[in-house]
């Protein structure tokens, strides 16, 4: 059954007549009439009678001319509407990003691309770094959104800039920074902390936090792990409910911070540096999706010029 086939039974049925209905459609009177008879085969009924003075419907294609017509609008709106629904994810970017940066980093900083340029529509897949990292592999997201230190240059995701010659199969471009803090509550101070809560495997930041613990053999002078998580909500809350120290991202709890209900925790434990990196595949992305690498690119590329110039100006 082909779509033209339905129009060619509309043109006869409004003809009345093959060598008329066939110029209608732009096509020989055979071809026409070959395409008629499949149809009439497709049904297994006669749609017309033919005569000696034209063709006139029979009562199966009475019947057939009652819903024809709204059949192959049908098809065509329902072809309009996958099209509509193609173009709209041919122009959507798709991100992974981790909790923590997901709930305050992501909305300003999509906020600041959208500036002067509003992107069409956006997908944001919240989840720990091990989740986020195999939709990246996979292929189901365009961008991860992730914390990486700038120090650990044997990591999965490196810094670099944008573009490599050492033929990895992802790069990634430095859009933020970000400091995690050993904090506890404020009802903790001047006490001894007696727990400590900790990420889970499948955190990237107990990986950073793990990784500077151990350089500084740093592990054994904290208080015995009492809780893991993956999130770094779950550990602040915990935090705020006094429940042991957690190392947070200045970003998540920069407003408890400035209320005075977390503090950052006297015990000879210094603060880490990280930076806030958007990773992707060095495979070819949506069209789309490759423009806004490239401004990006070139907006972190103008960023990095001003401030040289700045520290060279005498």
């Amino acid at each position: 059954m082909e779509l033209v086939w339905l129009e060619d039974f509309l043109a006869l049925a409004e003809h009345g007549s093959f060598v008329r209905a066939a110029e209608a459609r732009h096509i020989t009177q055979p071809a026409f009439s070959r395409r008629i008879r499949a149809l009439e085969r497709w049904m297994d009924v006669e749609l017309f009678c033919r005569t000696p003075l034209g063709t006139r419907l029979t009562p199966a294609g009475e019947q057939m001319r009652l819903h024809a017509a709204e059949a192959v609008n049908r098809l065509y709106r329902l072809r309009q509407d996958a099209r509509a629904v193609a173009g709209k994810a041919a122009r959507t970017l798709p991100f992974a990003a981790t909790h923590s940066l997901s709930f305050t980093f992501f909305p300003r900083w999509i906020r600041q691309q959208e500036q002067g340029a509003p992107i069409e529509a956006i997908q944001l897949h919240s989840d720990s770094m091990t989740v986020c990292e195999r939709m990246l592999e996979e292929g189901q997201v365009a961008f991860m959104l992730s914390h990486v230190d700038p120090m650990q240059t044997q990591g999965r995701y490196p810094a670099m800039q944008t573009s490599t010659n050492d033929g990895a199969r992802f790069v990634s471009q430095k859009i933020g920074q970000d400091v995690l803090l050993p904090l506890i509550g404020a009802g903790l101070e001047n006490t001894p902390i007696t727990a400590y809560l900790a990420y889970t495997e499948a955190s990237g930041l107990g990986r950073i936090i793990n990784t500077h613990l151990l350089a500084k053999n740093a592990a054994a002078a904290l208080p015995p792990v009492r809780f893991e998580s993956h999130l770094a909500a779950v550990l602040m809350s915990m935090v705020l409910e006094n429940k042991g120290l957690a190392w947070l991202p200045k970003s998540l709890a920069e407003q408890e911070l400035a209320d005075g209900r977390l503090v950052v925790a006297e015990a000879g434990l210094a603060p880490i540096e990280v930076e806030v990196h958007l990773t992707r595949s060095q495979e070819a992305l949506s069209p789309f999706a490759e423009a806004f690498w490239t401004r990006l690119g070139e907006e972190n590329d103008k960023k990095c010029a001003n401030v040289k110039k700045i520290v060279e100006e005498p």
